[in-house]
């Protein structure tokens, strides 16, 4: 297991790995294997892949985020204008059906509503909108409505935990209740968590996600 200084270090070194952040405005802490980040960057991109890079470290416990968007004097732009963008990039989205997401913007914070099938099509309207420029935040708050019998779900996600390798599909326990997941269990590192609750969130029906995977 890592110590709380070796954690650090290989958080530090991933930021500055990571060509889309400047890792010199960021300050990592870690206590008990927990990992914040705290300082200032100028666009809500960077923070997003910031808090990506922090995630690939083996050993990551838990992550907190303290990191404020300050944007420059030629990024900043008006409410009407980044909900504008924010409409016209989710309709070209191939991921998602037509008007599926609403959108939201107040004080560059941007709200996303709506209903889509799949858990892909809510993260992947995220991602496409967290680039755009004047954007200093996003509330992700898309549901997905199942469509199909849940019957079938919990035979389905073991199946394809048993298919990732590295993996110990008997170390991890799924429960189904209406079309909540509840995972359960032992991992030895936060990817292999990420990989878990990808595995029930790729499952067709799933609505939610209640991960209580614990890292060994």
């Amino acid at each position: 297991m890592k110590t709380d200084m070796q954690m650090q270090q290989d958080v530090l070194a991933e930021l500055k790995w990571e060509p889309s952040v400047n890792a010199a405005q960021i300050g990592v802490e870690v206590k008990d294997g927990v990992v914040t980040l705290a300082g200032h960057v100028g666009s809500y991109a960077e923070k997003w892949d910031a808090e990506r890079a922090a995630q690939r470290v083996s050993g990551l416990k838990a992550l907190a985020i303290e990191i404020d968007v300050t944007l420059p004097g030629s990024s900043k732009r008006n409410d009407s204008d980044i909900a504008h963008s924010a409409e016209n990039v989710l309709q070209w989205m191939t991921y998602l059906p037509e008007d599926a997401v609403k959108v939201v913007a107040e004080k560059g914070w941007i709200t996303l509503s709506g209903e889509v099938d799949w858990e892909y099509q809510k993260q992947a309207a995220t991602g496409a909108v967290c680039h755009l420029m004047g954007v200093t935040g996003v509330s992700n708050q898309i549901v997905i409505k199942p469509k199909v019998s849940l019957s079938a779900v919990k035979s389905e996600i073991e199946a394809a935990l048993k298919r990732r390798a590295h993996i110990d599909a008997q170390k991890i326990s799924v429960e189904i209740q209406g079309a909540n997941v509840t995972l359960t269990g032992t991992v030895h590192s936060f990817a292999e968590r990420d990989l878990a609750r990808h595995s029930a969130w790729g499952t067709p029906g799933v609505r939610n996600v209640v991960d209580h995977i614990k890292i060994a």
